[in-house]
Formats: C-alpha cells, structure tokens, sequence
C-alpha cells in the first residue's frame, strides 16, 4: 500500500511539473502539493500512540526518545528535499490548540506565514512587538484568529476554573484589549491607514479549519 501511495504521489508530481507555466497549471500544483501533504497526514493517522513500541505505560523518557527519533526521520526528508526560503507576507496569531494546523488552514505548504500560537490566541506585550516588528518587515495582511471548542475560552467560563487559572482565565477577558493595543502601535495604526496592511479577525471552526469573520465590536473598529 505505501508503494501505492509513492507511486501516485510521483505522477500527481510529474502531471504538475508539466503544466508549470501556465495560471491553471500553477493552481492545479498548489491543490494537488496540498493533497499531498493531507495523504501524509492520512498515512499517519492510524499511528495513534506516540511510542511506536509501546501501547501502553509509556513513560516520559519514552516519549521524548521517540520524539528524538522521528525528528531524526523528518529532518532527513527536510535534509534531503530543502525548501526555498520566503519572505511571509502574511503572520496569523492561533490558538495553541493541536488541532488547529496552520499550513492545512490554507492549504499552503510553503511556511509563507509567521506564525504566533499563545494559549486562546491571546497577545500579550512581546506578541504585539514581534507583529508591529513583522509588519515593518514587510507583512501585508495580520490575521487574529479564535477557534471554537477552545479550552481557554472554556476555562473563562468556568468559577471553578478561573480560581485555578487566574491569569490565563484574566487573559482571555483581556483578548480584545490587546487586539486594540495592537491597532493602536504606531506601525500598524499607520499602514493601515495608508491601506497597506489589513487586520482581519476570523474564527476557525475546529473540526473542518474554515476560517470564518469573527462577528465581535472589536472588529468593526479596523
């Protein structure tokens, strides 16, 4: 069956390098690039423990030793196949959530977005630096995002959970606060003015990762 998979992947590869120079070609290369990778992810699916070896009992030692490993495996491939560098265009601030994957959210696999994972996609003051230090650097567009079926937001629901997590519960009170904050730095405030840089905000729906306008006041405010 994994020859199967290699074999259809070469020919997915081989039809895109042939229609390189056309528009549609170039469409057709970033979709099947992006099924590609979504047949990797299927191929792995089944791996559901951590540990190759061991089903159950797993100590931590354990697990990072097999962490050490597969980063031994991926970074071979990575060794093997370097990618070309790229200046982002785009930095996208998500939730820590695993289930959130930043290059499946757009289909992209070319690492063409800086990325800021904090726990509730929550910014505090060195997250609005480093986005007003990329916006210098040359970023277009800043999207925020909220995801549903967080545990953050969960968290802040919760009277028992925010006397347990008093400062992440107290930090997603304070997300809008600190999305303004941001609107306010003087790099962003004035390209966006200049109507060289967008800010969107947007909600991910978790299970299928489509981004969708997040319907809240701040918004309106950029």
């Amino acid at each position: 069956m994994t020859k199967f998979w290699i074999g259809a992947a070469a020919i997915v590869a081989a039809l895109g390098a042939g229609l390189l120079y056309t528009e549609r070609g170039r469409e057709l290369q970033f979709v099947l690039g992006g099924a590609m990778v979504n047949i990797g992810f299927r191929m792995q699916d089944h791996l559901e423990s951590f540990d190759f070896e061991h089903h159950e009992d797993i100590s931590p030692e354990d697990v990072w030793q097999e962490m050490v490993a597969q980063n031994a495996m991926a970074s071979r491939v990575r060794q093997t196949f370097p990618r070309t560098p790229r200046h982002p265009l785009v930095a996208i601030v998500a939730c820590m959530d695993a289930r959130i994957d930043t290059s499946e959210l757009t289909g992209d696999t070319r690492k063409y977005y800086y990325v800021v994972r904090t726990a509730g996609s929550v910014l505090e003051a060195k997250e609005e630096e480093m986005l007003e230090l990329a916006v210098e650097n040359g970023v277009k567009v800043v999207v925020l995002t909220t995801h549903s079926d967080c545990a953050a937001e969960r968290a802040a629901k919760d009277a028992g959970m925010r006397q347990r997590l008093p400062a992440l519960t107290h930090a997603v009170d304070e997300r809008d606060t600190r999305i303004r904050e941001l609107l306010e730095r003087p790099a962003i405030k004035s390209r966006i003015a200049e109507g060289t840089l967008l800010v969107k905000l947007v909600n991910i729906d978790t299970m299928t990762e489509q981004m969708l306008p997040e319907q809240t006041p701040v918004r309106k405010e950029y």
